[in-house]
């Protein structure tokens, strides 16, 4: 059993949190779109703005709005983003892309420690599932007590449902857990949800204010690589473990 001063849980969040997969998300939203003979782009500016809309067919339909098209219907949608999705899944399980600073050791501390583990994300269970294999092993899905992604909750961040779902599986108390995230509508879902939130901004967050986190910082930090408070404190050494969550929950 863990110990009680320590995290009941800790929840986190996929794109820009666990690892920086947004470049790849943007390829692959690219590559479908040339595919299905759409003469879309996304470049980075783009991208940024479209991002402050959480869920990729909820991206297309904005991007159409945005445009004044109505080129695709929401079926038409649907199967473009699940080639998009696919797309994805390729690209993480040829390997291309790895964990932000002190991910895995966070994770492993908690297993040891028995902490629960849960993800809270708008992405696809897909693009999820992908990720933790091809980052931490094939088993690694196994290690999480309860994974909430893509359409499992009718609202996406920032309204709190996919944290609520997570924690009516887990069973926990919300105050006493700590959920991870990398963007505003993130921090609202999860303090909406009653969820104390560290945040590590990422490439395409790096802009973002975040009122209310119990930090922020540019990733958790590894004992070669201490990270960096951007505001509130910085843990000791520089490194996020499972002693210096226990200090942010305590105030």
């Amino acid at each position: 059993m863990p110990d009680a001063d320590l995290p009941a849980a800790l929840i986190f969040d996929v794109d820009g949190t666990l690892a920086e997969t947004e470049e790849a998300h943007r390829h692959a939203f690219n590559e479908a779109f040339a595919e299905a003979g759409l003469d879309w782009h996304w470049d980075q500016a783009r991208y940024r703005r479209l991002l402050d809309v959480t869920g990729g067919k909820e991206r297309i339909r904005f991007h159409q709005e945005l445009a004044g098209l109505s080129v695709l219907d929401d079926p038409a949608i649907a199967r473009l983003h699940a080639r998009k999705t696919a797309l994805y899944v390729a690209h993480v399980d040829g390997g291309r892309l790895g964990l932000r600073p002190g991910i895995a050791r966070l994770i492993n501390q908690a297993r040891a420690a028995g902490i629960p583990l849960a993800i809270a994300t708008t992405t696809s269970l897909a693009n999820v599932e992908s990720l933790l294999r091809a980052t931490l092993g094939a088993g690694a899905p196994g290690w999480f007590a309860a994974i909430g992604a893509g359409d499992m909750v009718a609202r996406k961040k920032p309204a709190p449902d996919i944290y609520r779902h997570v924690l009516d599986r887990l069973g926990v108390d919300p105050a006493r857990s700590v959920a991870f995230e990398d963007s505003v509508n993130g921090l609202e879902a999860a303090r909406a949800a009653g969820l104390p939130t560290l945040v590590t901004v990422s490439r395409y967050t790096d802009d973002q204010r975040f009122t209310g986190a119990l930090a922020v910082l540019d990733h958790l930090g590894e004992p070669d690589q201490p990270c960096r408070a951007l505001a509130g404190r910085a843990p000791a050494g520089g490194v996020v473990n499972l002693p210096a969550l226990r200090d942010w929950l305590r105030g």
